[in-house]
């Protein structure tokens, strides 16, 4: 389908097809797991992966490690999935509310304290934006390789948000984590990101400035759009939401017996969904489609399923139950001579599978499954047991699954990350704070909506979605109330 005007015809007549009735799964669910079976799994991969969260942060100042066991920088989109794991654990009863208030407060008080300025070495952030990684003692940039980062902030900006409306209780600290979290969102200057207006840029460093790429086209960058919408006090104009769209017909196409609008690697129909619940609700991109990005990200994860059964790659383990690319570590930049093939591996990149483009070297990431549970659980428990069963004693151990492993590498080198297991293959020995967000927030809203149902209430995400020209679903009732409380930041 190279041919540009084949493929506009060809998508057209999809998008007729389409509209006509939702996607049918091109293979059935296998391997079928007990219902009491299937919910004592994922209430243990739940708490474990909570508890990553809870004993990786730094207490004192809430920072969470990029990367854990083991020493690492802290990632502040790791950050924003941590305030929002800590509220799952309070509903859950792995920790106390008062205990994740403490923890949230913590957080708070820190990122609303740390310097903002233009200087290479001094500062956490600068025109209310922080750097990708911190470091995890000084709380400063991590290095002069680290960009002041406008999607990295707005992962930490997801759970600031959620703190801010999920504390609506009447304590001191409830009072102050709403002072606090509304002070940092409403510092953000999201127009001064905008060098290429009405697009938003990627980031900032003090000595190349603005990164020559803007969030444009389907990708995680939904979010920044949508909070950058929100703003109270630095919005963007509503032409920046039609400016990141322009280019969705490009990759909206069938890949693998599904029909959607694509992104290759998962991660990208997750985050953004992770605090906003898109059943039902559309823009103007939806309706002409004939989906919600809901639905979209459901299709995404049964194309993947049906990319790993075709398996063109020919890697080992992958089927029906074994499935799954996103960004995650991998083996490492690696060339093996096998037989007739000649197999490159990679280290940490962003794998995927889609029009857009495909980066697969046999290296499977659990999150990419796990974090689209809610979408499609059908397809998602059975692949994650699977893969407990048939790998667990390498790959699930006290904080749930690690990150990555990869059957196929067998290459005895040195490795930059992991190890290499005889039995299995090349296996990660850490989690990700960024793979495993979406797998406890996902069960989460999976098991409850709690997340959705919390971020529902938030007045600058409602705000953000309608500027962006969503309607429908929960955007038609009034803004509901846990407690009947105020959401404003007054003390």
């Amino acid at each position: 389908m190279k041919n540009r005007a084949f493929r506009t015809i060809a998508s057209a007549f999809l998008l007729a097809l389409t509209l006509v009735a939702p996607a049918i799964p091109a293979t059935a669910p296998t391997n079928p797991i007990a219902t009491s079976d299937r919910q004592a799994f994922v209430n243990d991969l739940e708490r474990r992966t909570f508890d990553w969260f809870w004993d990786s942060a730094n207490p004192v100042t809430g920072l969470v490690p990029d990367h854990y066991p083991g020493e690492s920088f802290s990632s502040i989109a790791t950050v924003g999935f941590a305030l929002t794991a800590y509220g799952v654990g309070a509903e859950r009863g792995y920790i106390t509310r008062a205990q994740a208030a403490e923890r949230t407060l913590a957080t708070l008080r820190f990122f609303d304290r740390a310097p903002q300025n233009a200087s290479e070495d001094d500062a956490a952030g600068y025109h209310g934006f922080f750097y990708h990684f911190l470091d995890m003692k000084t709380g400063k940039r991590f290095d002069r390789a680290i960009e002041l980062s406008s999607v990295d902030t707005t992962l930490l900006l997801g759970g600031v948000l959620f703190a801010q409306t999920y504390y609506d209780g009447n304590t001191p600290a409830e009072r102050e984590i709403r002072v606090l979290a509304d002070r940092i969102y409403r510092r953000v200057d999201w127009p001064w990101m905008q060098v290429r207006a009405p697009l938003i840029s990627m980031g900032w460093t003090p000595g190349g400035k603005f990164i020559p790429s803007d969030w444009k086209g389907y990708d995680e960058g939904m979010l920044v759009y949508i909070l950058a919408l929100g703003s109270p006090t630095h919005p963007v104009k509503p032409d920046a939401w039609q400016a990141w769209l322009s280019t969705n017909d490009r990759t909206w196409g069938t890949f693998h017996g599904q029909t959607f609008l694509n992104f290759a690697p998962l991660f990208g129909h997750q985050y953004s969904h992770v605090w906003v619940d898109f059943r039902s609700i559309r823009d103007d991109w939806n309706r002409r489609h004939g989906l919600d990005y809901f639905e979209n990200s459901r299709r995404a994860a049964y194309s993947q399923r049906n990319y790993a059964i075709a398996n063109p790659g020919r890697w080992t383990g992958y089927g029906a139950d074994v499935w799954g690319l996103t960004a995650s570590n991998g083996p490492g930049d690696i060339v093996v001579e096998q037989g007739d093939r000649r197999l490159k591996f990679n280290g940490y990149t962003a794998r995927g599978a889609g029009l857009d483009y495909i980066a697969d070297d046999g290296t499977i990431a659990p999150t990419a499954a796990g974090g689209s549970i809610a979408f499609a659980p059908e397809i998602v428990i059975p692949a994650l047991a699977a893969m407990k069963l048939r790998y667990g004693k390498w790959i699930y151990n006290r904080y749930g699954f690690v990150d990555a492993f990869n059957p196929s590498f067998h290459a005895r080198t040195a490795l930059r990350t992991g190890r290499l297991v005889p039995e299995l293959g090349w296996v990660d020995t850490v989690q990700l704070g960024i793979d495993q967000g979406p797998i406890v927030l996902m069960i989460e809203n999976w098991r409850s909506d709690f997340v959705w149902k919390v971020m529902r209430r938030n007045p600058y995400i409602r705000k953000g979605l309608e500027k962006a020209g969503f309607t429908g679903g929960w955007l038609e009732g009034s803004v509901p109330h846990a407690r009947k409380r105020s959401l404003c930041a007054c003390p």
